[in-house]
């Protein structure tokens, strides 16, 4: 036999030899998986991370990023589902929704049943609306932009307008809008306990661009909130500037079934107030019983624009005992 045959044999020997040894070790290792499972893991992800690195050295791949693949489409959507507030009322942020399921408790107009001041403001609401909606409107400019004011401060006009807003809202075919406009002195927030960083002294100074970024969306779908923002010492030039005009026609016009109430400055000795006039097609007063006398009300109503449609609430009136209404009287009419 020559020395290359006996080289041959050799090396068709060893062969051998090395695939019976590489059977051994492979049926010992399907053993050992059998008997700890999490050991044989820990060691084939080791085997694992070691023939990465091996294979994408030139790439300088780490051992701990080759180890983590990137997620498929449907985890990256359920990584973003775990990490995002879904609103199930709308597609805002969290911070831009406002529950209202507590002041619905407390004394507002709901949708939890019939009671005193949820007919108190049906009625109240139906003049409202046909002033806006109805033959008068034709007469009047912007008749679905109500301003909500008073005489004096403390007299119910925010309370007033919330629940006006609450009532329409409860309207099958109606979407209200309810602005806070008096910048001096906001109140719909703090009523309604929430918070509230930017409003609409910031659109107006250009500090927000969109207006959009100032709505709040509420648990009622056809509600929603402008803040009135920080105070401002230009605010009586904010709120007569161009900006504001255009805002309010983008209001009036933008949705036809819209009303948009806004909750305005009292009327006496506030210069924002007559400014506001000047852009709604209807006023809300309200007066407290007992509390402001003819005079001053006549006084008030002078600084209103006499074009508009002019209504008055008697706030807390005096209950009788053959008056089931009580908490609120009313009136409600156009000036010709």
């Amino acid at each position: 036999m020559s020395t290359i045959e006996k080289a041959l044999q050799k090396n068709k020997k060893q062969k051998a030899e090395n695939k019976e040894k590489s059977l051994i070790e492979s049926a010992q290792a399907k053993a050992q998986e059998m008997a700890n499972p999490d050991e044989a893991a820990t060691t084939s992800s080791a085997a694992n991370i070691a023939n990465t690195v091996e294979k994408h050295d030139d790439e300088t791949v780490s051992p701990m990023d080759s180890n983590i693949a990137s997620p498929s489409t449907e985890d990256s959507k359920l990584v973003d589902t775990a990490n995002t507030v879904v609103d199930p009322e709308d597609t805002t942020s969290k911070e831009k929704f406002i529950p209202l399921t507590q002041i619905q408790k407390d004394g507002f107009v709901s949708n939890m049943g019939r009671n005193t001041i949820n007919e108190e403001y049906r009625a109240i609401k139906r003049k409202v609306l046909s002033n806006a909606f109805g033959p008068l409107s034709k007469t009047l400019t912007n008749a679905n932009i109500v301003m909500v004011t008073s005489p004096n401060p403390n007299e119910g006009k925010t309370f007033t307008a919330i629940n006006l807003a609450l009532s329409i809202a409860l309207e099958q075919d109606k979407t209200v809008l309810l602005v806070d406009a008096d910048v001096l002195r906001p109140s719909v927030m703090k009523t309604i306990d929430q918070p509230f960083e930017s409003g609409l002294m910031e659109y107006l100074l250009g500090e927000v661009d969109d207006l959009s970024d100032v709505i709040h969306h509420t648990s009622l779908d056809t509600l929603r909130i402008i803040p009135a923002g920080k105070s401002h010492h230009l605010s009586t030039e904010l709120l007569a500037s161009e900006k504001m005009l255009e805002s309010v026609s983008e209001f009036a016009n933008r949705y036809p079934d819209r009303v948009v109430i806004i909750d305005s400055p009292p009327l006496l000795g506030i210069n924002e107030t007559a400014i506001l006039a000047n852009l709604a097609g209807q006023a809300v007063v309200v007066v407290q019983e007992g509390k402001t006398s003819l005079n001053r009300v006549s006084q008030a109503v002078e600084h209103l624009n006499p074009d508009m449609a002019k209504g008055f609430i008697i706030n807390k009136a005096k209950k009788s005992a053959s008056d089931s209404t009580g908490y609120y009287g009313y009136y409600y009419g156009h000036d010709e």
